[in-house]
């Protein structure tokens, strides 16, 4: 069973969302709260799996939150809801290292599949985020070319990290198991000097590899 905490200062949505979530009998949501500071103060209590955060939330906001929680509980996952009108939300919290994110007016097949992509290890974005987001990350990695210390494989993994696919993904498309993909994952961040996967997506991105 999946333990997800949910973060939205909206009654009426955060009970939509827990009704979809909980469609799935792996999925349960095991906390809610009205906002960011709520929200860390439950993971001071118990553990999550995932912790899924509104970006606007009145007293202490998704971004803010999800920083604190990257930092103290690294391993777990953390995706945002938005309803998407400020590339720049996407932008900040790509940053901070989060999973993906997830639109409020979604349905339940795209909710479920992010939860799932990021408990895997993918980086799930919504087509409609993604269409707005991409081109600014393309934009700032024009003419930028991959660090030439990544061997081709390593690369090819950079590749699919950058399309957002789980370990056990790239293990099938690139004929590896996924002990391989995970140590290599592992030697690119020390490569890069980047800190976790999300990083990885990004530089893979702007670094002209997607």
């Amino acid at each position: 069973m999946n333990r997800i905490l949910l973060a939205e200062d909206q009654v009426m949505v955060r009970q939509g969302l827990k009704l979809m979530i909980e469609t799935d009998e792996e999925l349960k949501v095991t906390g809610e709260a009205n906002n960011g500071r709520e929200a860390i103060i439950l993971c001071e209590k118990q553990a999550f799996d995932i912790v899924i955060l509104d970006i606007r939330m009145p007293v202490m906001d998704g971004i803010e939150a999800a920083k604190i929680i990257q930092s103290r509980w690294s391993k777990t996952k953390i995706l945002m809801l938005t309803t998407f009108d400020d590339n720049q939300y996407v932008l900040e919290t790509l940053k901070v290292g989060v999973s993906g994110y997830i639109l409020k007016n979604g349905d339940t097949d795209s909710l479920l599949r992010s939860i799932r992509s990021a408990l895997t290890g993918g980086l799930a974005i919504e087509e409609q985020v993604a269409a707005k987001v991409m081109p600014v990350l393309l934009k700032r990695g024009e003419n930028k070319e991959p660090d030439p210390s990544l061997t081709p494989r390593e690369r090819a993994i950079l590749k699919c990290i950058g399309e957002g696919l789980s370990n056990d993904e790239i293990a099938e498309r690139l004929a590896l198991s996924v002990g391989t993909v995970k140590n290599n994952t592992s030697q690119i961040l020390n490569k890069l000097a980047l800190r976790d996967r999300t990083q990885l997506a990004i530089y893979a991105i702007r670094h002209n590899l997607v």
